[in-house]
């Protein structure tokens, strides 16, 4: 089977693509052999790779053809579920050691920027913003405890400092962390994946796998071939079907969707963003949004928890992106596109073993741009016998979602149109 294109964005359209890779034939062997050539593969790829072991990925689609590759593009130090809840699950030694990762890994992501010339358009800043005075004092909360309790410098800005920065009376001002940013995930994505190819790294592309093979040396299938190894990575994330039951139990795949208008110019966008941070609200039903490298908005604000895509999700995302920039009002949508994120049950990352040498990542739950390489950094060294990191993660209890596979969504739907009219009424 020959890969498919990358889905139509803004993104596929703004970066070229690697050369196609060859679609596996026949039987292989491999130190590692791992499934899915996202950010949690490739970064674990590339570390086992630059340790001297053979390395094997195989890519249903494209490298970074996933979530990886269309992403919001807003890199976030900390997890989807948030400090609060991780103490309530692993207690607050455990949650501040697993917020300190999340720093290392993005200072790995900087690192890995630099050192493999990955032009993928970095911006510092990013800032959170609250519209109701319930969600503001939740958030200056939170920068104290930023601030006193994990030892991270994040600023509140008050309603008259942001609007100095961001060009909307939409929200009630931000908690501004310098560190965060973001980037081009796409070519990002690629450019990982050129530089585990440059390391040695033999990346399949158009190789679904088809079955795994549990055992000593574990074997995973595809179509036409297979691999033999001594240890597997499932890095499928909510593309991960059919081949571990006990993780897609716990995992659910959630439609998620952004939009990029036509250039602006120069003048008009810096107008809307002055210090070109990246922001998102508070809401459950979040807008997320930043500038792009000519110049253009791009705004997430959608998401489909039924699987389906949302009707006249044009429409909608338009008048969302109005709503926080009414001075858009003669803008439209140049580029639409969505795709599948992973979300665990408690939002918290899902991480750990099912069988000593069968190694796996998930539930990075939309906050995964800098966790999933982090993950994938933390599954290599576990595989080269440092298991600490991935211990940590995996003391965190996960559940598989109520329902099994005919109620989990409809209960997940429900769920969360309670959330949205929490949202909507204080």
């Amino acid at each position: 089977m020959s890969p498919g294109s990358y889905p139509a964005s803004w993104y596929a359209a703004s970066t070229p693509p690697l050369p196609v890779q060859p679609t596996l034939e026949g039987r292989i062997e491999a130190d590692v052999c791992i499934l899915g050539a996202g950010y949690t593969g490739l970064s674990a790829a590339l570390e086992l790779a630059e340790a001297g072991y053979r390395v094997v990925v195989l890519e249903a689609e494209r490298i970074g053809w996933g979530a990886s590759g269309r992403n919001g593009g807003q890199a976030i130090a900390g997890f989807s579920c948030g400090e609060t809840k991780l103490e309530a699950l692993v207690g607050f030694d455990d949650a501040k050691k697993m917020f300190d990762l999340s720093l290392e890994g993005l200072r790995w992501l900087r690192g890995r920027i630099d050192r493999h010339g990955i032009d993928c358009d970095w911006r510092d800043g990013h800032a959170t913003v609250p519209i109701k005075p319930r969600q503001q004092r939740e958030v200056e909360h939170a920068v104290e405890d930023f601030n006193t309790r994990y030892r991270h410098p994040v600023q509140w800005w008050d309603r008259e400092r942001l609007r100095s920065e961001l060009a909307s009376d939409r929200y009630l001002g931000a908690m501004y962390d310098p560190v965060s940013g973001h980037l081009h995930p796409l070519a990002y994505a690629l450019g990982l994946g050129r530089a585990a190819l440059e390391a040695g790294v033999r990346i399949f592309e158009g190789s679904r796998v088809t079955r795994l093979v549990r055992g000593a040396r574990p074997v995973l299938k595809t179509a036409a071939g297979e691999v033999v190894c001594d240890s597997v990575v499932l890095a499928g994330n909510a593309l991960l079907r059919g081949i571990a039951p006990e993780l897609e139990s716990r995992m659910m795949p959630v439609g998620t969707y952004i939009a990029a208008t036509p250039p602006l110019g120069e003048e008009r966008a810096r107008a809307l963003i002055r210090n070109d941070m990246a922001v998102a609200d508070t809401n459950w039903a979040l807008d997320y949004f930043r500038l792009g490298r000519d110049h253009r908005l791009l705004f997430g604000g959608r998401a489909s928890y039924s699987t389906l895509p949302p009707p006249n999700l044009r429409g909608v995302m338009t008048r969302r992106m109005h709503r926080v920039f009414p001075q858009l009002r003669d803008v439209g949508i140049e580029y639409l596109w969505g795709g599948m994120i992973d979300i665990s049950l408690n939002r918290a990352p899902h991480w750990g073993r099912l069988a000593p040498n069968l190694y796996f990542a998930q539930g990075f739950s939309g906050h995964g741009l800098i966790a999933a390489g982090l993950a994938g950094t933390t599954l290599a060294q576990a595989i080269r016998g440092q298991s600490e990191r991935l211990d940590l993660f995996a003391k965190i209890d996960h559940r598989p979602f109520p329902g099994g596979r005919a109620l989990r969504t409809p209960l997940l739907v429900a769920a969360m149109a309670w959330y949205k009219l929490r949202d909507a009424l204080w």
